[in-house]
């Protein structure tokens, strides 16, 4: 995972690259950063998370639901998607 925050530009890009290039997981893991940012952060930050280039099969398809705000916000109305984003954000013993 790769961060770059910009406080004056209030903008957070981070840029993940999945286990392999066919990870079925990538969109789970890019919405379960998304989420945590969005957690963490003031309100007045712009996030960014993406894949890195060249690094999975569906890089394009996968950030561009991630960079939807509607399906974001869509993805986190699913209780079920929540839960399991929850779960993967909770600290493990």
């Amino acid at each position: 995972v790769s961060p770059q925050v910009d406080d004056a530009q209030s903008t957070v890009s981070v840029e993940f690259t999945p286990t392999i290039p066919h990870c079925s997981m990538a969109t789970l893991i890019g919405l379960s950063i998304k989420v945590k940012l969005l957690r963490s952060l003031p309100e007045r930050f712009k996030l960014d998370v993406h894949i890195t280039p060249g690094t999975h099969a569906s890089e394009h398809a996968v950030n561009k639901q991630l960079a939807d705000k509607e399906r974001v916000a869509a993805a986190l109305e699913n209780t079920h998607l929540l839960e399991v984003v929850n779960q993967c954000l909770s600290a493990r013993s």
